[in-house]
């Protein structure tokens, strides 16, 4: 979310569109509906009537799956209207960036961008780039947003297509309801007016859910909705955790931190720190991301400890490294583990013989493990894939491995709503029978592999012999007995591993204490 849940009640209009806040997401409502008190109004766009239809000023239906001709028909009737918010526009987004003349875009080649290779199927973004002033390194730019070539102008060429007939053929949307959608939503790109939009999995789970989601930001910056009270856009997660899942590097591409996953053609830290640090000379510029050396730098020193010191990299070489190009995302992972390139898989928390788009797949693709380790409240059709429509279970060579663990109310912990407030949650009740809370089980499984590499060794030992571990007292053995939550806390807020002092004064002046807490990032 780019905003909060409370902000919501902020907007003067909300567009629920991907999404079915009133069933899914109820307590999002109470802040709908304290805007609405105050004269806002909620659109909602869905292609069938749901109760946040139900609940809704405006409904609109559409065919499943043309959200993005929905999305781009307004883009164009801002555009043609002379809607969007012009200071914003200029002066918070690049439409008045200059673009390499030798850029063409799909209106001019059927459907493509430049630089297509028809043999590779990839492109060389070379013509992509934006025009740079030769002497300041800045980008050129038109703050007329009349030059052709400028970011606007593409825009407004790209999206020319998209006419209300055309929109309505694709998305079956009634004229009177399109229109009356985009004229509502079209009136709040003014400095008094400001529109929030809200979605869900009715977005995310197509194959096109990144490009929904870029549509509907084009308008949120056009209107000058982001950055904005009552603003935004805003992913209505389904679990209280997301959030936290996703800063703590759960997804394929990131590590700890949203530091990009090294490949095989960042060899070393500096290579790794070079190609994944932002570099700018525009004087405006935050770039936030400059400070990508302490990022990665802090992660390597939490996981491997005094094992990672400057003459070694840190520890860079020890982290695996994909290929370069490689997709390891969700669904890839089930395309290899179906042609037989995975012995084992943890399933950890997730049931993805009915999550994935394809579940008869996803189950076949287990057939072809040795093993699989479901941790999980209760036994659900992942742990039991094997029992399922289809299966013969004298045919299925793969052992399960069940692990029950704690639900929220039985460990201790912390969570990052969508709104990325943190919040800690109290042990509540003692789990049932063997359920044990998700840090235990990676305690036990952490010594346990640690052991086997140092009795059996192993093609490279280095990263799991030198990783560190400092979440509780530990036994005569040198295990740690219990973890202890609140050091992982702490380790993911980040501390000082010595006195750190500021040498620029005179005396110096001590500004963080070994042991005590950072106090924001760049102090990492």
């Amino acid at each position: 979310m780019t905003n909060h849940w409370i902000d919501l009640k902020n907007a003067d209009v909300i567009l629920a569109m991907g999404g079915n806040p009133a069933s899914n997401h109820p307590i999002s409502m109470k802040w709908i509906n304290r805007a609405r008190a105050k004269g806002a109004k909620l659109i909602c766009v869905d292609p069938r009537f749901s109760q946040t239809a139900a609940k809704a000023d405006f409904y609109a239906p559409l065919r499943s799956g043309t959200d993005i001709a929905f999305l781009g028909g307004m883009i164009k009737y801002i555009l043609d209207n002379d809607l969007y918010f012009k200071e914003y526009v200029v002066n918070y987004t690049n439409a008045s960036f200059l673009v390499n003349p030798e850029y063409k875009g799909p209106a001019e080649l059927d459907g493509l961008f430049s630089g297509f290779d028809a043999k590779t199927k990839k492109y060389d973004k070379a013509t992509w780039t934006f025009q740079m002033d030769e002497v300041t390194g800045v980008a050129l730019r038109d703050v007329t947003l009349q030059d052709p070539n400028c970011v606007f102008q593409l825009l407004k060429k790209h999206y020319a297509r998209y006419t209300p007939e055309m929109v309505v053929d694709i998305t079956g949307t009634p004229m009177e309801k399109l229109m009356e959608v985009y004229k509502l939503y079209g009136a709040t790109g003014k400095p008094d007016r400001v529109g929030t939009e809200c979605y869900a999995m009715g977005w995310t789970q197509h194959t096109v859910g990144t490009q929904n989601i870029r549509a509907m930001t084009i308008i949120q910056l056009l209107l000058g909705n982001i950055g904005m009270a009552g603003g935004g856009i805003n992913a209505l997660r389904g679990e209280a955790n997301v959030q936290g899942s996703t800063d703590y590097g759960l997804l394929f591409h990131i590590l700890p931190g949203y530091n990009p996953t090294p490949n095989a053609s960042w060899p070393d830290l500096a290579t790794y720190i070079d190609k994944n640090t932002p570099k700018t000379k525009e004087p405006q510029s935050v770039n936030w991301w400059s400070n990508r050396n302490k990022y990665i730098t802090s992660y390597l020193k939490a996981i491997y400890g005094e094992a990672a010191t400057k003459e070694n990299d840190f520890g860079y070489s020890w982290l695996p490294k994909t290929d370069v190009g490689q997709n390891a995302s969700w669904l890839m992972i089930f395309d290899k583990m179906l042609k037989g390139d995975f012995e084992g898989f943890f399933a950890w928390g997730q049931n993805p013989a009915c999550s994935g788009a394809n579940p008869n797949k996803t189950r076949q693709a287990m057939t072809k493990l040795k093993w699989l380790v479901n941790v999980n409240l209760w036994d659900n059709e992942t742990g039991s894939f094997w029992r399922g429509p289809g299966m013969n279970p004298k045919d299925i060579p793969t052992e399960v491995f069940m692990l029950p663990c704690c639900s929220s109310v039985e460990k201790e912990g912390s969570i990052s709503n969508s709104g990325r407030l943190a919040q800690w949650r109290y042990k509540a009740v003692e789990p049932p029978g063997q359920a044990m809370p998700d840090a235990e089980i990676m305690n036990e499984l952490y010594f346990k592999v640690k052991e086997l590499y140092k009795k059996e060794g192993g093609a490279y030992p280095d990263p799991i012999m030198n990783l560190t571990w400092n979440y509780g007292e530990r036994d005569a053995a040198g295990k740690v007995k219990h973890v202890d939550i609140h050091a992982v806390a702490k380790e993911i807020n980040g501390y000082f591993l010595e006195d750190v002092y500021d040498t620029k004064v005179e005396p110096p002046k001590l500004i963080g204490k070994k042991g005590a807490l950072v106090t924001s990032f760049p102090s990492l």
